[in-house]
């Protein structure tokens, strides 16, 4: 007699719906440490934009019918460049070579696309993600993503907290800080890369930035603030795919609907505690009987 299966656990019986939390759950572990940085380092808008400057690549490796995760990875990595040389050879400031270039690959991939003849379903999956279509290549690039991603992490970590702290410390340390930035903008470009198909370019930004905000509220040490931003992370995955499935809504919007609605449950149960606490601290001690 076989034992029935809960009806809220029968999509994990399916092999797709397997590869899509298992694969999503590599990313939320690579997103959550580099996440972390990037709320730290206040990196948000470089995320932003090299979410969008997949977009070229993307676009015109599906023109080509070359593999698009390549052409989205060689995409963000021309937009890294690119920033680094802005910034020393045009002497402009990092926001300001950021946006140029924004726009620029932006307008670029919105230009390669609206060239094409039916682009719509591409087009749909390179915004949005397509979790459930990961397959088990895609795993294995996913979890030599995440190992890599996390070891450089360890490895840069003494140099990436003095660049946090000051330029020059770092300077005098020996730790050469252009090399910690060059590096940390490698995450963040490895984890946009990797995020892109389980949440597609518009919406990896929350992927990596909501699960970090959320571990925030509870520690300010960074190692633990890494776990349980990958937690966070993993748990929106699960989340997400759970309520897509029986919700009939977008994968990859679900996914980063929960990890945004997990940074918000964390702000609100983190600010009830905090305003609890003084009520308990300087609470009126109660007056003792009178002695018979």
């Amino acid at each position: 007699m076989t034992t029935p299966i809960p009806a809220l656990l029968t999509p994990f019986t399916l092999e797709f719906f397997q590869r899509g939390v298992i694969g999503g759950a590599l990313v939320a572990v690579l997103c959550g440490v580099v996440g972390t940085w990037v709320v730290v380092r206040g990196m948000a808008f470089l995320g932003e934009a090299l979410a969008h400057g997949m977009l070229p690549g993307v676009a015109l490796a599906t023109v080509l019918g070359a593999p698009v995760l390549v052409g989205g990875a060689l995409s963000a990595v021309a937009m890294s460049i690119g920033i680094g040389t802005l910034q020393r050879r045009a002497r402009l400031s990092y926001d300001t070579s950021i946006g140029l270039l924004f726009v620029s690959m932006l307008a670029l991939g919105v230009i390669i696309i609206s060239h094409s003849g039916s682009f719509a379903t591409d087009a749909t999956a390179i915004l949005f993600g397509d979790i459930l279509a990961i397959t088990r290549a895609d795993l294995l690039l996913l979890a030599a993503a995440a190992a890599v991603g996390v070891t450089t992490a360890v490895l840069c970590h003494r140099p990436f907290v003095a660049l946090a702290l000051d330029a020059r410390i770092a300077t005098v340390l020996g730790l050469r800080p252009r090399w910690a930035q060059g590096a940390l903008v490698g995450l963040v470009t490895l984890a946009v890369v990797a995020s892109y198909q389980a949440v597609g370019s518009l919406l990896v930004v929350g992927l990596l930035l909501a699960p970090a905000v959320a571990a925030g509220q509870w520690t300010s040490r960074l190692p633990t603030r890494m776990a349980l931003a990958a937690a966070f992370g993993v748990a929106a995955v699960l989340v997400g795919l759970l309520a897509s499935w029986y919700a009939a809504t977008a994968a990859g919007a679900s996914v980063a609907a929960a990890a945004i609605g997990f940074a918000g449950l964390s702000w609100a149960v983190r600010a009830t505690v905090s305003t609890r606490r003084p009520i308990a601290a300087h609470a009126t001690p109660p007056v003792p009987a009178p002695a018979s």
